[in-house]
């Protein structure tokens, strides 16, 4: 029976060689060349062998302000804010937006949650933009082919909880329901089976709460319980993804600190909070690790315009910061970000 290669003449370890050096953008081409061809790209077994060589690039993910729309006239068409989700590569300082989700085409999900794993961008959770009702829908955009597929509803409504990805894993934790009462409930989200799995309860409801990865675990930071709205703990409930189970962190966090977006870890494991490192940034503040790199968002003061930084950890030294130029579609604010490695 005739072998069909990875590329005619080569052996297949020289043809996966080659087609792992292809850079992200090509992918989607690629994957038309031939069925072999697609299936080997769009395989998670690719994405793992492609970060094993270091093929893969690190981006940052944002849930930001569009532009206006105007009309011919110059008046403009939309009075109320909307968010895109936007894509910026520190290696090559170039900007991008990813296509607008087909259900939601003029504008994302208000207080939507965003995480990224296997090459994939995961939404889910937020608020209908014209009803204002929370939603449970899931969606997932695959860099690889450049487009959004519908994945499994959350078990139950769920707004302004915590997020982390790990491994073809999303997980969520925290937040309130429709009634606003604070929820301690979590769940993971499979992207390969697209299914939902209940995780233990941690040990209180936490409302606006934070997630965080760091290692093999899950951080829920800060939030409040329904007694208490608006008093964010000092806490947080770690989950550890080998064993299964939560423990509490005391005095992890600033007593009454709102953690949303402005959380970050440093190299002994404690929470940073990223609006204290400078006062360029310290409003409406939203920092994005990728690698040795945090790009850190925000403004000076409530009204000011958007800054940008790029902050470098060196060894046995202060970060580095560096400040980035942004074309003006890409300047506004940043709700929320994350990094996503394609």
């Amino acid at each position: 029976m005739e072998t069909f290669h990875l590329i005619p003449g080569l052996p297949d370890e020289l043809g996966l060689d080659c087609i792992t050096r292809l850079p992200y953008t090509t992918h989607r081409l690629a994957s038309a060349v031939c069925r072999r061809w697609r299936q080997l790209i769009s395989s998670s077994h690719f994405y793992y062998h492609r970060r094993n060589s270091g093929a893969t690039r690190l981006l940052s993910c944002f849930v930001q302000t569009l532009p206006p729309t105007y009309s011919t006239t110059g008046w403009k068409l939309c009075t109320s804010l909307a968010y895109g989700l936007t894509l910026f590569d520190p290696l090559t300082q170039s900007w991008e937006r990813i296509p607008p989700i087909p259900h939601y085409p003029d504008g994302l999900p208000l207080f939507c949650h965003i995480a990224s794993t296997e090459g994939k961008l995961v939404l889910m959770g937020g608020w209908d933009p014209e009803t204002y009702d929370p939603i449970v829908d899931v969606f997932v955009y695959d860099f690889t082919r450049c487009g959004w597929r519908k994945g499994k509803d959350m078990p139950s409504n769920r707004s302004f909880f915590a997020i982390g990805a790990s491994d073809g894993r999303i997980y969520v934790a925290g937040g309130h329901d429709e009634s606003k009462n604070a929820l301690k409930s979590a769940w993971v989200y499979d992207l390969r089976s697209d299914e939902w799995t209940e995780l233990p309860q941690m040990s209180q409801g936490r409302d606006e709460c934070e997630g965080l990865m760091a290692g093999g675990e899950f951080w829920v930071i800060s939030g409040y319980d329904t007694e208490r709205q608006g008093m964010f703990d000092a806490s947080a409930e770690v989950y550890d993804l080998d064993s299964g189970e939560w423990r509490v962190v005391d005095r992890a966090w600033e007593t009454g600190r709102c953690p949303r977006a402005c959380v970050g870890m440093d190299k002994e494991g404690r929470l940073t909070n990223w609006s204290e490192w400078e006062a360029a940034f310290q409003v409406g503040t939203c920092g994005v690790v990728i690698g040795s790199q945090t790009v850190v968002t925000g403004s000076e003061y409530q009204g000011a315009a958007q800054n940008f930084y790029v902050m470098e950890r060196e060894e046995g030294e202060n970060s580095k910061m560096t400040k980035i130029n942004v074309p003006e579609e890409y300047s506004g604010y940043v709700q929320s970000g994350c990094c996503a490695e394609v």
